[in-house]
């Protein structure tokens, strides 16, 4: 696992999209095969989305071969609900860059076969080639996408019953009404993350300060999703100050020096 730390979510952000768009020029310079990722959503990714924005209209990234899915969706909320992943991505990302509509996938939540719609979203992604880069977020509690804690780290795409933990943080998207978030999810599992080739996670503020401690220095275990990350070869974080702030020193400072080490 890699931590790449920076002073505030702002210069996370930036690190984060130019590392993506690097990562998306890199292909396109060796392969025609689309380069395939996946994506979240809420507060955390906004300031990446809005760089990643800047970079397409100023012709420094193009995700005209880009297939992109998303990592999950409410059951049952309208697609032009304002709150929905639909018209979030839309609103922050893809309304403004210039990937074909044919590319972009996200679950629907009103499918009339939720069983159905899960298998066929893991076959499109496995048609598609894999992912060749996953960016998450992660809850207050070490979740990723909507897979709570004591979600298998074999899971894949499914249906899940959100947590009264989950909803209350997102009640600040539905005017702060608990009983107006949805009870239920679709989701990627922990297992569809992890087989990309690459995951990178975002994490800022104080709030994420003890799932990074747990997901980093604890027990890879399904108490906290982002854990299975230790798992992977080619994961890593990226925080601020203030979300890697109990961790201990030591690891800390090894962090620090083997991104100084890798930039020298």
């Amino acid at each position: 696992m890699k931590v790449i730390i920076r002073n505030n979510s702002a210069e996370g952000s930036l690190w984060a999209a130019h590392y993506i768009a690097a990562k998306i020029n890199a292909k396109a310079k060796v392969s025609n095969k689309p380069f395939v990722i996946g994506l979240c959503t809420g507060s955390t990714p906004i300031e990446t989305y809005a760089e990643l924005i800047r970079m397409v209209k100023a012709g420094e990234v193009s995700f005209k071969n880009v297939i992109s899915f998303n990592m999950d969706e409410y059951v049952g909320l309208p697609v032009e609900h304002p709150e929905s992943y639909h018209s979030f991505m839309h609103r922050y990302l893809f309304d403004h860059i210039d990937e074909k509509p044919e590319n972009i996938h996200i679950l629907d939540g009103n499918a009339p076969d939720i069983e159905a719609e899960c298998a066929a979203y893991e076959k499109a992604i496995v048609d598609a080639g894999g992912f060749d880069l996953f960016l998450g977020g992660v809850g207050e509690d070490g979740h990723i996408a909507f897979n709570e804690p004591f979600s298998s780290l074999s899971s894949r795409t499914r249906v899940v019953t959100l947590t009264q933990d989950t909803r209350e943080v997102n009640a600040r998207f539905f005017d702060g009404d608990f009983n107006k978030v949805p009870k239920q999810a679709l989701t990627v599992g922990v297992a569809t993350v992890l087989s990309s080739k690459e995951v990178v996670i975002l994490a800022f503020g104080s709030k994420k300060a003890r799932a990074l401690k747990d997901a980093i220095e604890g027990p890879m275990s399904h108490y906290c999703t982002l854990s299975g990350l230790q798992n992977h070869p080619a994961g890593t974080i990226v925080c601020d100050e203030n979300s890697i702030s109990e961790v201990k020193v030591s690891s800390y400072r090894y962090f620090k020096a083997v991104e100084e080490a890798e930039n020298l």
